[in-house]
């Protein structure tokens, strides 16, 4: 239930009428070569993408590796590659959903944790001076994205643990202890803070998927999108945080859950 939960195509049948193994296979070893070029056409990467989905679907599903899914389809784990996979699988159009609603939703959210949530906790106030130290007096939207994130966490008693892990700025991908990093998908990021740090990496499965991250917004939709293209359980510990991001910002489903059921209790619709 969880592996399916918010899809759409999880499971294609049947090749696209056009295709077969052969062609589906060349498709495959062109975007391996483009993936090596800076100069690839967006475009043409996209409509590739889309028209193999059945077979990364088929590999997913049939429970290869991260680490081979990442030798077999690098775009995959790239903004542009993971969007077309990810609007095919669920019906929505991931960086654009998040975006959107931010501007809808966020400066209400932040506003809200900023001064109704004060009176939360001692716990809460301290984080929230904490990022406000980090922060600095300077600020823009990325900042704030940030802070609402990583309040979030703080309001829910989660902890950032569970979704970042900082390494030097200067540090290398071969650097990272990967052993340290959670097994689900976490953002690596490379910085004393995520106010602070200009480049981000994706790990899944203790793998680097992604080394290359420019903006939080980015690592932020790679690391939600891959639960639901390579069937990955939110893990309990950032359950609250997972289905708020969930509900509220790519609005995908409104009921259920993607949490990993570690006992047999009856799960609510809705986290309480």
């Amino acid at each position: 239930m969880q592996d399916t939960y918010g899809c759409i195509k999880w499971n294609v049948k049947c090749l696209p009428l056009e295709e077969t193994q052969e062609s589906q296979q060349q498709k495959m070893e062109k975007l391996k070569v483009m993936f090596q070029h800076s100069d690839a056409n967006p475009e043409e990467v996209k409509c590739l993408m889309k028209s193999t989905f059945y077979t990364q679907r088929q590999h997913v599903n049939q429970g290869k590796s991260i680490k081979c899914l990442r030798e077999e389809w690098p775009f995959w784990f790239d903004d542009l590659g993971m969007s077309v996979h990810f609007k095919e699988l669920t019906g929505i159009d991931l960086k654009e959903t998040f975006t959107r609603n931010l501007d809808l939703k966020g400066k209400r959210l932040l506003d809200y944790m900023t001064t109704v949530c004060f009176n939360k906790s001692k716990k809460f106030l301290q984080n929230y001076a904490r990022l406000q130290r980090m922060r600095g007096p300077q600020g823009g939207c990325s900042d704030d994205v940030i802070e609402m994130l990583l309040l979030l966490l703080s309001y829910f008693d989660e902890k950032e643990e569970s979704m970042f892990f900082h390494v030097e700025d200067t540090g290398l991908a071969e650097e990272v202890q990967l052993e340290q990093v959670p097994l689900t998908p976490a953002v690596i990021v490379c910085g004393q803070s995520c106010y602070s740090s200009t480049r981000y990496m994706l790990s899944l499965d203790q793998n680097h998927t992604n080394t290359n991250i420019s903006s939080f917004i980015s690592a932020l939709c790679l690391m939600f999108g891959s639960y639901y293209c390579f069937n990955i359980h939110y893990p309990s510990e950032l359950a609250s945080t997972l289905e708020f991001l969930q509900r509220c910002f790519f609005s995908n489903p409104e009921k259920g859950t993607k949490v990993e059921n570690k006992n047999s209790k009856r799960r609510l619709n809705v986290n309480p």
